[in-house]
């Protein structure tokens, strides 16, 4: 579901925040230190991941978060407990399962550069990077040719089209990296010849060519948006994916860059990025707060711009709290400022 606007009252005691969430694209939040700019991103965050405890150690008074299909989420405080309900046509209360299931979140924090892993703290960049090595090889390994039922009835005309539209996808994908061997004998996209002549084993081939674009799709795309927006920010250096499907960074002199030696601020932009294009769902609500850090300035707005370029093409729902008025630069029609005091 998308999310329409979120209020709090009487966080710490001192403040109601409200504002509105866009429906697709950026939403933008500002205010000055202690506002509570970052409790509300934790607060909700919490709460679509179910963490009831923590949510209720945060002291406030209510939270509403509405949503663009006219349903609203209400927390309130009953003495130390909070109270949960979905208000639809009535109100009903939601287990800590159920609002898991509200929709998907992802809360990219100020404190990225090192995560949980099975009960470790590892480098995050590091394991993002063996992550990705892993997705890409899993998908090389997995490169057969599956041909899933399916019924002869489409005509010669549309079997063309699809054939021409799933190469232009094949060639994407062979494009990150990965691609599909086409059995001996065969062509494709095939011919009206080859329709006519070898129908069965042409729709054999474009089928399996569609279920394998199903499952490599959108991670090609990954990979090719996030080296494209990368090597957008990075100066005299690049990264690529080597033949042993390792994510590198290579200096313009040819030497490769360890992952350690990265900048501060190369490491944020590969965290945030990898962030939102390989772990946020299509379609998804994500937070991210001071996505600014270390960062320069020129960086900044190269950031916010980028940021809603992947807004668009994965219909996300992303709100950024920031102090930076250059990760905001133009789009101020996009922002919401949290007010001191109560309402």
């Amino acid at each position: 579901m998308k999310v329409r606007a979120i209020s709090v009252y009487g966080l710490f005691g001192r403040h109601d925040h409200c504002m509105n969430v866009f429906s697709d694209g950026i939403t933008y939040v500002h205010s000055p230190n202690g506002r509570g700019k970052s409790t509300l991103m934790k607060m909700i965050s919490m709460l679509f991941a179910g963490n009831t405890e923590d949510l209720a150690a945060i002291p406030f008074e209510r939270m509403d978060i509405s949503f663009y299909d006219d349903s609203k989420i209400i927390v309130e405080r009953s003495e130390n407990e909070l109270l949960i309900q979905m208000q639809r046509n009535e109100l009903c209360e939601l287990s800590a399962k159920e609002l898991m299931a509200v929709t998907d979140a992802t809360f990219i924090s100020p404190e990225r550069t090192f995560v949980r892993k099975e009960g470790d703290i590892v480098n995050a960049v590091e394991l993002y990077a063996y992550d990705l090595s892993a997705k890409l090889r899993d998908a090389k390994e997995h490169n057969e040719l599956v041909i899933p039922p399916y019924d002869d009835d489409t005509d010669d005309d549309s079997l063309e089209m699809m054939a021409k539209d799933l190469n232009a996808k094949l060639n994407f994908i062979r494009d990150a990296g990965f691609g599909i061997d086409i059995p001996s004998g065969l062509r494709f996209p095939p011919t009206r010849y080859d329709l006519r002549e070898y129908r069965k084993e042409h729709l054999d081939l474009i089928y399996g060519v569609s279920e394998f674009v199903k499952r490599n799709y959108y991670l090609s795309e990954s990979v090719v948006v996030f080296t494209d927006i990368m090597n957008s920010f990075l100066l005299d250096k690049h990264i690529k994916v080597d033949g042993n499907n390792s994510i590198i960074f290579v200096l313009d002199n040819g030497v490769t860059l360890p992952l350690s030696h990265l900048s501060s601020g190369e490491k944020q932009i590969f965290i945030i990025f990898y962030r939102l294009l390989f772990e946020a769902p299509y379609s998804s609500f994500v937070m991210i707060d001071e996505p600014e850090i270390s960062l320069h300035v020129s960086w900044q707005q190269k950031m916010g711009r980028s940021m809603k370029d992947i807004a668009k093409l994965r219909d996300l729902q992303i709100v950024v709290a920031t102090h930076s008025p250059q990760i905001v630069h133009d789009d101020w029609d996009l922002t919401n400022e949290l007010g001191a005091g109560r309402a």
